[in-house]
């Protein structure tokens, strides 16, 4: 007996066998947890090697350098997401995904075998930069691909359920991040992990991208993606783009202006804020990510299906209006304790994942197929590199300033945006992609 064909995307609308569509599913997003794995544990673990890469001297100043560093690798990911759309959108869902996955295990080796400032001098940071800037243009790349390919392949009635395995394995990624960050903190002194316990998750991510690359060569391309080629590929895609689809444009960055603050905050800068700012036990502040970051986890496909029953909508003005008029109470009251830190966490990300679960799915039905890679990756990653590179840098520096209570007010001003943005929004649940 033949296998059964892999179209998810039929016009018939029926889903594939069960089989298929795990494959499918499994295939399209673990490279995405591969990179974010590779991204994350730069901000978690920049707190310990910092002082390796640049003169001895203030600590904080070394690790405002690192996060410098960590936002220039952001200002890549617009230039990545718009050469790597625009190659999604030539070449296909599929070779986008293997590149963009080696770019990122490449960086994470970079980091994770260049000798100390003290060893080679100006070379450790150069070297730690140009690996920022490599992963900098993948990451740009991959979220523009990684919610195409899944979107395009999802039925139009399953499609927040799909969409919703893009931060499903983000998550993962993180998750695995966070959990290294909590091993290596429990088994480690302080002083080991600056030594030379930070190089270990960094040789991880080099190795999970070998292993990722291995498991999506075996992707087929979308349908949507093949139909789209027959008709010729977009000569000048940015130029159709901002022609075309202006109102769309604006509304992804309307989209990413608190959804970028609600990442780099809640997934990323927490346990380092709580670390420094209450003096919280690092194992501690690892731990009450890690069980937070489940609870993220787990919730994405729930909330992704709930939208394809009830619309996108409700649930994206939950989510604005929540940080709206919780964030900064709630911010105000973090402390030391386990329970105190994972208050604050589960209340950022639980109300974010009301979002994730569904971005990839509202962004994918913005645009039509010859643009949709670079209609995504462009103005999104533009909106996180001008915001999210920008976010662990501010808040050490008004922390070490006492002053972060700005910034609680610059994410509430990013709240309003967004949340007027949902409401503007036209409802897109069950619309056949373009």
């Amino acid at each position: 007996m033949s296998t059964p064909s892999l179209r998810p995307s039929a016009p018939t609308g029926v889903d594939p066998v069960p089989v298929s569509r795990v494959r499918t599913i499994v295939a399209g997003s673990v490279g995405n947890a591969v990179e974010w794995f590779d991204w994350t544990i730069y901000a978690s673990f920049a707190i310990f090697f910092s002082s390796q890469f640049f003169p001895e001297g203030n600590e904080t100043t070394a690790l405002l350098a690192s996060f410098g560093i960590f936002a220039v690798g952001f200002f890549m990911r617009p230039i990545g997401g718009w050469l790597l759309g625009i190659f999604s959108d030539r070449y296909g869902r599929k070779a986008a995904l293997g590149l963009t996955i080696l770019m990122m295990a490449g960086g994470s080796l970079i980091i994770a075998v260049t000798p100390t400032y003290a060893a080679i001098g100006l070379a450790a940071p150069l070297l730690l930069t140009l690996a920022r800037l490599l992963q900098g243009l993948s990451l740009g790349g991959e979220y523009a691909s990684a919610t195409t390919f899944l979107t395009e392949m999802a039925p139009p009635h399953r499609r927040g359920f799909y969409s919703s395995f893009v931060f499903f394995s983000a998550a993962v990624g993180i998750l695995a991040a966070s959990a290294v960050g909590w091993v290596l903190t429990t088994w480690l002194t302080r002083a080991e992990m600056a030594a030379w316990g930070w190089r270990i998750p960094f040789l991880l991510g080099a190795l999970g991208g070998v292993v990722g690359l291995w498991i999506r060569r075996s992707i087929p391309e979308t349908e949507a993606f093949s139909e789209s080629k027959k008709a010729g590929v977009e000569k000048q895609p940015l130029r159709t783009l901002l022609r075309d689809y202006p109102r769309e444009v604006l509304r992804i960055i309307g989209f990413s202006v608190l959804t970028t603050f609600a990442f780099y905050i809640f997934v990323a800068y927490v346990p380092t804020y709580a670390i420094r700012h209450v003096q919280a036990d690092p194992k501690v502040a690892f731990a009450a990510n890690t069980v937070a970051l489940i609870v993220f986890m787990m919730v994405q496909p729930l909330f992704g299906a709930l939208s394809d029953r009830i619309g996108r909508k409700p649930q994206l003005i939950v989510f604005a209006a929540g940080y709206l008029f919780f964030f900064y109470p709630l911010m105000s009251t973090l402390g030391p304790s386990f329970g105190s830190i994972l208050l604050v966490e589960l209340f950022g990300l639980v109300l974010y994942a009301m979002y994730t679960s569904i971005g990839p799915a509202i962004m994918s039905e913005q645009f039509p197929t010859s643009v949709r890679a670079v209609g995504i990756g462009a103005p999104y990653n533009l909106m996180v590199a001008l915001l999210g590179g920008t976010t662990p840098y501010l808040l050490t520096w008004l922390q070490s300033n006492g002053l972060e209570r700005w910034f609680f007010y610059y994410v509430l001003a990013g709240a309003v945006i967004t949340l007027v943005t949902f409401i503007r929004m036209p409802e897109t649940v069950g619309q056949k992609l373009r």
